[in-house]
């Protein structure tokens, strides 16, 4: 019988249900990180928003939600769902309004999503610290890059770039949740403790994606069509 490899993901050992609540993140780098971060902010009066972009940060990075992960696929998700659809449009939103390449950024959010959820680069990034943070960043990256644009977008191509957005996670999620098989190697000696087998986690997963992770995107959508289409105040 073939060994698995050992893997060893940035936030450690896949977490348990007995030792969940435990598996707070002590790395005393990204805490002098985020120590810094908050100081800044500070003393630039953050407004509200950029204050929740580093809230949902430390959920992601600090909370035991980045142990979850090392052990679900579908944590996993949730993770790069909220790291893209609630950190990126925070800090887009917390930065200046600016953007002019709507196409280029929807291009280029997609391919790094699509890109880090390929099996071997997923390994990778489960394997070194430094590739994991490279997903982080580029899926961040990209995202805010996106939601910037979007936020400066007339109406109607902030709508067609968010429907794309909707029907690629959509698609990502449904081709995971009907795959025949598990595809991805560093979870498939950590589900078990939760109940699933790999490729049960992987549906979940992909459910995930197929739908709320897929409507986040379309919600904004439909809020964004429903302002065009109210009509204009009456002035008497």
């Amino acid at each position: 019988m073939r060994e698995l490899p050992i893997w060893t993901p940035y936030c450690g050992p896949g977490a348990t249900p007995s030792d969940l609540l435990l598996r707070w993140n002590a790395d005393p780098v990204l805490l002098a990180v985020m120590a810094v971060a908050a100081a800044l902010m500070w003393r630039a009066r953050a407004r509200p928003v950029g204050w929740a972009g580093l809230a949902v940060a430390a959920l992601l990075f600090l909370s035991p939600l980045c142990a979850l992960s090392s052990a679900l696929f579908a944590a996993r998700t949730i993770h790069h769902v909220l790291l893209m659809a609630a950190l990126a449009p925070l800090t887009a939103w917390a930065l200046p309004k600016a953007g002019r390449s709507l196409g280029a950024s929807t291009a280029a959010s997609t391919a790094v999503f699509w890109a880090w959820h390929a099996p071997d680069a997923y390994a990778w990034a489960m394997s070194h610290d430094m590739a994991y943070w490279l997903m982080q960043a580029s899926l961040a990256a990209s995202a805010t890059w996106f939601w910037r644009n979007v936020r400066a977008a007339g109406t109607l191509a902030a709508v067609g770039a968010l429907l794309i957005a909707t029907v690629q996670m959509g698609l990502l999620g449904a081709l995971l949740t009907l795959a025949d098989r598990a595809l991805y190697a560093p979870h498939a000696a950590t589900t078990l403790a939760w109940g699933l087998t790999p490729l049960q986690d992987q549906q979940m997963a992909g459910l995930l994606m197929w739908a709320p992770a897929a409507a986040v995107y379309l919600a904004v959508a439909i809020v964004l069509l429903a302002r065009r289409l109210e009509p204009e105040p009456v002035v008497r």
